[in-house]
């Protein structure tokens, strides 16, 4: 305890504590609808969506450090050179997430196969983007780091924590508004259809909300690792809780504890902060799969 308040006095390690449970928390409200509506890998796919972002906004802070030097547009190449990657990243996912969604619900490829398929391309089309044109030796490193996660997690700046502070509170603020239509369209879209809701709007604020949570968690656990986050709480507390609403509460519940202590155990222990996330919620699930036969019997 003495080591964390140590650690404490420091703003990285609360700027670490404070994105690191906020996005916990954002992405847990959607993985209950994701785990019954059986698109689960959705969260997967625009993670690898988003990894071929991080490549192209790469690239083009590359190209435009060449106009740069080469003296062509000076002034603007050099306020886009230093703007920030996400906002490059975050409206290539939200397409992405519109464009899986339509391509879902096509009659010759079904959702899977549209996940699947758009994922798998982006993935290898970032890489062979940041391949070609690499903007560092460490090109190995730079991949893991983007897939894996990395210990950038511990240097955020203030700018990034209220950046991940309006993110999510657009996504809370859009999950509580929409509550009801959502939990109908999760149960039985067609009589939610049937009824007058639009089913397709609501589809579709659900692709974008989860396409603002990827790109808040890559930062944090990696592109790969991205799905962990909305899939563990959800099924943790499916083991315990009945009701939707329950089961959404203590998700995300179960989602900002196993946040809070992954974060402090990866900086005591100097591991990498996604992994120790994953690894802390896998070992919750455990604990509430004990739980529930518990008190099943």
């Amino acid at each position: 305890m003495q080591t964390i308040f140590t650690y404490m006095q420091y703003p990285f390690a609360r700027y670490a504590l404070i994105v690191g449970v906020l996005v916990a928390l954002c992405a847990s409200l959607l993985g209950v609808t994701l785990v019954l509506k059986r698109f689960s890998f959705i969260g997967d796919g625009l993670s690898h969506v988003a990894f071929g972002a991080i490549a192209v906004a790469s690239v083009l802070q590359l190209l435009l450090q060449k106009m740069q030097q080469a003296g062509v547009l000076p002034g603007l190449a050099a306020m886009m050179k230093n703007t920030d990657s996400m906002i490059i990243v975050l409206p290539l996912t939200i397409l992405a997430a519109v464009l899986l969604l339509r391509t879902g619900q096509n009659a010759k490829i079904k959702g899977d196969a549209a996940i699947a398929m758009i994922s798998v391309s982006a993935l290898a089309g970032g890489y062979l983007l940041m391949s070609l044109f690499s903007t560092s030796t460490n090109l190995a490193g730079d991949v893991c780091s983007t897939l894996f996660g990395s210990q950038s997690m511990l240097t955020l700046r203030l700018s990034d924590v209220i950046f991940c502070l309006i993110l999510s509170a657009i996504t809370a603020g859009l999950f509580i508004l929409f509550y009801t239509r959502i939990f109908a369209v999760t149960f039985d879209e067609n009589f939610a259809k049937a009824v007058g809701t639009k089913t397709s709007a609501i589809n579709l604020l659900i692709a974008v909300m989860i396409a603002l949570i990827i790109v808040l968690a890559m930062r944090l656990v990696g592109s790969l690792l991205v799905s962990a986050l909305i899939i563990f709480p959800a099924l943790s507390a499916m083991r315990v809780a009945k009701s939707f609403k329950n089961v959404t509460v203590l998700s995300v519940v179960l989602a900002g504890l196993s946040a809070l202590f992954g974060v402090l155990l990866s900086i005591l222990l100097s591991t990498p902060v996604g992994a120790t996330i994953v690894i802390v919620e896998l070992l919750v699930f455990f604990a509430m799969s004990i739980v529930g036969k518990v008190k099943r019997g």
